[in-house]
């Protein structure tokens, strides 16, 4: 899970809740329906190109991830299906086939808006990088209204010139719902104070996430709010760049990404807040938690990290 510890605390600008609430069709601070349900209007909703800001490192990477969902994810009349994505991909200078590897992006529709909320490191290294590219997607279909959706992508890169290049792409796939959910994931699932995109709450009503992820996620939504990044789908199955298993896939780990509205990577966070949402989700359980900030103490020797790949989100791990 480790690599070398990165000295500084930083944080990423986002869309402002106005932004995000016109572009859910929505008002008030969650910025989304739920994942399978539709907007108000039969309009598709307005969405706003992603940005870094300031504290990432190598924007230039996420932005060429995010480029490429935004350009898959979204068309007007006429636009859809793989050939005209093929199109868009090439637009961008990227390898056309990728198209072929945007699984629900593309699914059918007459038109489609696509929002993205987050794009988090799912590892960097000098020459490969996996963006996990966090989105909302509105799908029109005639006259009908727009109906609400959206995954996470992890897109994986390397280094190129004049520009990194994308060489795959490999959408969430959280599975079917689960018949019974326990008591613990409907608690989550129906908490204001816990924000889940798409693909992690199909994947907590998969009920395939662990206990441990569920009750730290409630023990903290006791003091914070929580905007949740990745749970179970989504995320590489391997640590980046190495051949260990991650907790992830496992659904024994969560990465939030902005705590009462601060975004971890934004350096005008207080890193008070950071550092102290870290040091209550290791009292919450995890024994393994990583974020922009290598904190000392804890349970064990290992028990906080950080480095370059979580200077963007703070990662809570669980054992079996």
């Amino acid at each position: 899970m480790k690599q070398e510890p990165s000295p500084h605390c930083s944080r990423r600008t986002l869309l402002s809740a106005a932004a995000l609430a016109a572009a859910a069709g929505c008002s008030g601070t969650r910025p989304h329906p739920g994942p399978g349900g539709s907007t108000s209007s039969a309009a598709l909703p307005r969405t706003t190109p992603w940005e870094p800001g300031p504290g990432e490192i190598r924007p230039d990477v996420e932005l060429r991830a995010v480029q490429l969902v935004e350009a898959l994810g979204t068309w007007s009349r006429g636009g859809a299906g793989t050939a005209p994505a093929r199109t868009r991909t090439a637009a961008l200078g990227l390898p056309a086939d990728l198209a072929g590897q945007a699984g629900p992006l593309l699914a059918g529709a007459d038109e489609a808006a696509l929002q993205v909320t987050d794009a988090q490191y799912g590892g960097i290294l000098a020459d490969a990088a996996s963006v996990l590219v966090v989105c909302r997607q509105w799908r029109r279909t005639g006259g009908g209204p727009a109906v609400a959706g959206g995954t996470t992508v992890d897109v994986r890169l390397a280094r190129a010139q004049p520009r990194w290049t994308v060489t795959a792409l490999h959408p969430a796939d959280p599975g079917p719902p689960a018949p019974r959910l326990p008591d613990a994931a409907r608690s989550v699932l129906a908490h204001s104070r816990i924000r889940l995109p798409p693909a992690a709450e199909v994947d907590i009503r998969s009920g395939t996430v662990h206990a441990g992820v569920l009750t730290a996620l409630l023990h903290l939504a006791d003091r914070y709010r929580m905007d949740v990044g990745v749970v179970r789908s989504g995320h590489p199955p391997d640590v980046f760049g190495t051949d260990r298993p991650s907790d992830h896939p496992k659904g024994r780990a969560v990465d939030v990404w902005r705590i009462d509205d601060r975004a971890v990577v934004d350096p005008a966070t207080p890193r008070g807040l950071v550092e102290g949402f870290m040091r209550a989700a290791a009292a919450a359980g995890s024994y393994n938690v990583g974020g922009p900030c290598l904190l000392s103490g804890g349970a064990t020797a290992d028990q906080f990290f950080s480095d370059d790949t979580h200077h963007d989100h703070v990662h809570i791990g669980f054992s079996a």
